[in-house]
């Protein structure tokens, strides 16, 4: 294998080649497990010039450096860092660029966890958010302030799926010097690539789709050329570093991320249909489909989808009879994450914590997420709990 992969070559090929160089590994295709705090220098004048690689077990080592390298190849990124969670490489990246007095825009449909964080942790530092319409476009900029430091993006919107016109909204910010960040972690850099589309720092939870089997927590940041001296910095303040087995298994799951992407689009865009032929179901919500708000966004920016989605069942369906499909499901499990082999569903209301925009789906609302069991199964199991919907209610 050559030392830098061929860039052009394909991404399903890439992504078997960054980040590992047998020529450096006794020929062992993997790279090997380093763990360790202590770094030796072999004299004091190396030690006084700080001359290594890694002075320090939390400045990283191989193994993260693979990791680390591997992920700023596939995400056409200057340079990348890795966090401990997902939620951990959002905090990282919202303080590298945001500081006491300054103003953050936030979109309306993020992620619950990073709403927490602002209302806690950078509230609690001075720093003030603003919620804003997910599909507000190029007036984001009536929003800017003099000390608009940062715009937040989540491209699509967490539960339910709202498409951003990202292009846009970075250019403007761009021309205000405002930092722009977005949680790309639905698409990853296969499907969406985020420092094409203008954003300087792009956010990944590694749990998801890196990882690929619900066993391993994982965050990366990856930045632009402008931003990557300040990421670093933020990074190397705080060491806030993952562990090498986690780092392994990531960099394991890489080889596959690719061939477990197309076939998550593939069984997504399968069951997305199904559902949306069936009595039960009011409406999907999948960027895919054009009735998706910002489906014409994903249609010009991404090349692909996911496995992760919603539906809308029929407004008569209560919350006693969704208990009760949900509580008896043979397949399909209640959990938070997504992206592993295994089929997941959860209900959800925005309602409960939106503040600038409605959430008013006409019915009670559900996310899934396909995994690698039998098709035919999964959808027996889903007309199964439809069944249940009004049974016992």
């Amino acid at each position: 294998m050559s030392k830098t992969p061929n860039s052009d070559f394909s991404i399903g090929t890439r992504i078997t080649q960054i980040g590992r160089d047998p020529a450096k590994q006794a020929g062992f295709v993997n790279a090997a497990i380093y763990r360790g705090s202590t770094v030796i220098f072999p004299t004091v004048s190396d030690i006084e010039h700080n001359r290594a690689e890694f002075n320090y077990g939390t400045m990283g080592t191989p193994t993260i450096a693979n990791l680390e390298n591997a992920w700023s190849e596939l995400a056409g990124a200057a340079g990348t860092v890795l966090s401990p969670s997902g939620l951990g490489a959002i905090a990282l990246a919202l303080l590298t660029t945001l500081k006491a007095g300054d103003h953050l825009l936030m979109p309306d449909s993020v992620y619950k966890p990073t709403r927490l964080f602002c209302a806690g942790m950078l509230r609690k530092i001075g720093v003030e958010t603003t919620y804003y319409d997910p599909l507000i476009g190029a007036d984001i900029k009536t929003l800017f302030r003099p000390n608009t430091s940062t715009l937040f993006l989540e491209s699509p919107g967490s539960q339910s799926f709202e498409i951003q016109d990202i292009p846009t909204m970075t250019a403007l910010a761009k021309k205000q010097g405002i930092a722009t960040i977005i949680d790309n972690t639905w698409a990853t850099p296969v499907f969406f690539r985020a420092h094409e589309h203008g954003c300087d720092l792009s956010v990944e939870a590694g749990t998801k789709y890196l990882g690929g089997h619900s066993d391993l927590l994982m965050g990366m940041i990856s930045a632009n050329e402008a931003w990557w001296p300040k990421l670093r910095e933020t990074y190397d303040l705080m060491a806030m570093l993952p562990g090498a087995e986690d780092c392994f298994l990531a960099l394991r799951g890489l080889r596959t991320m690719y061939l477990r992407l197309k076939e998550a689009e593939k069984r997504g865009l399968e069951m997305a249909r199904w559902l949306k032929s069936r009595p039960e179901v009011l409406k999907v919500l999948h960027p895919a489909f054009p009735d998706c708000p910002g489906h014409e966004f994903w249609k010009r920016d991404f090349t692909g989808s996911s496995g992760l989605f919603s539906i809308i069942l029929q407004p008569e369906y209560t919350k006693a009879g969704v208990d009760n499909m949900l509580d008896n499901m043979s397949i399909f499990a209640m959990g938070y994450s997504w992206g592993g082999f295994e089929s997941l569903v959860i209900p959800f209301n925005c309602a409960e914590y939106r503040t600038v925009t409605q959430w008013q789906p006409g019915g009670r609302a559900l996310r899934l997420q396909i995994g690698l069991e039998d098709m035919d199964e999964l959808k027996a199991d889903l007309e199964q709990g439809f069944q249940r919907l009004t049974q016992g209610v």
